[in-house]
């Protein structure tokens, strides 16, 4: 019997490349997005050209109510929820003296409050089924802290945090609950930076280059579909960067 993702923000770069991975190993996939309607029907067109079923759900994420209506679409058509990525997220980058109130809040109630929307959203499902895999998108900054970016840091160090929680509070009913840790990675978000910026990142990078979406999806994939005795652990995917 196939499984059944749900993938949030996944309407481009690492939520998009995941999706795809999930389906090409047989997965059926809900792609959830905030805004970007067009993008998540082209994401679903690809999916079923691959012979999968996929839907797009508009959901913010940092909204409980929407996060449960999400989950119950998945549970109303394909019966049950397999897996969950909790990848959608934001930045509002800016020093600590200048950061607004309202750009911390939007960054922690996305990227933090939003993997519990949608972790508590499915539990009960994964619970009754005994079955589940979790993988929640952290960043090496919530394991390193970065200026300019502590709404951020925050934001994915709680990822972190409630990865290991959870993962110890359902581990007896067979669901498996853990983080992977981006480095740089080529997406709309590193996009913005000047070439001075990157070259000086790179210098960091033992790999000597950025990651792509893909090295990503292919370490999530792994945890959802392959792995069996792994739960509560952060995998850093960052070229070396923070070794």
């Amino acid at each position: 019997m196939s499984k059944t993702a749900i993938v949030t923000g996944g309407s481009r770069g690492i939520g998009k490349a995941t999706a795809i991975a999930l389906a090409k190993e047989g997965c059926d996939i809900v792609i959830n997005y905030a805004n970007q309607e067009s993008q998540a029907l082209e994401v679903v067109e690809e999916i079923k050209s691959l012979g999968r079923e996929a839907d797009a759900v508009k959901a913010d994420v940092s909204i409980l109510a929407e996060s449960e209506e999400m989950a119950n679409i998945c549970l109303e058509k394909y019966g049950k929820v397999d897996i969950l990525i909790n990848n959608a997220g934001i930045t509002r980058d800016s020093l600590i003296m200048r950061m607004k109130e309202d750009d911390w809040d939007k960054v922690i109630n996305t990227n933090l409050k939003g993997t519990f929307n949608c972790t508590k959203s499915v539990i009960r499902p994964m619970v009754k089924q005994k079955m589940g895999r979790i993988i929640n998108i952290a960043s090496v900054i919530g394991l390193s802290g970065n200026p300019g970016q502590a709404n951020y840091a925050a934001a994915k160090a709680g990822v972190i945090g409630f990865t290991k929680s959870i993962a110890k509070e359902v581990a007896s009913r067979g669901i498996m609950v853990n983080a992977v840790a981006p480095g740089y990675i080529q997406t709309e978000m590193t996009d913005v930076l000047s070439t001075e910026a990157r070259e000086k990142i790179m210098s960091h990078i033992p790999l000597e280059r950025l990651g792509n979406p893909g090295d990503i999806a292919e370490a999530v994939k792994f945890l959802a579909l392959y792995a069996s005795y792994i739960t509560g652990q952060v995998i850093v995917v960052d070229g070396g960067m923070a070794m």
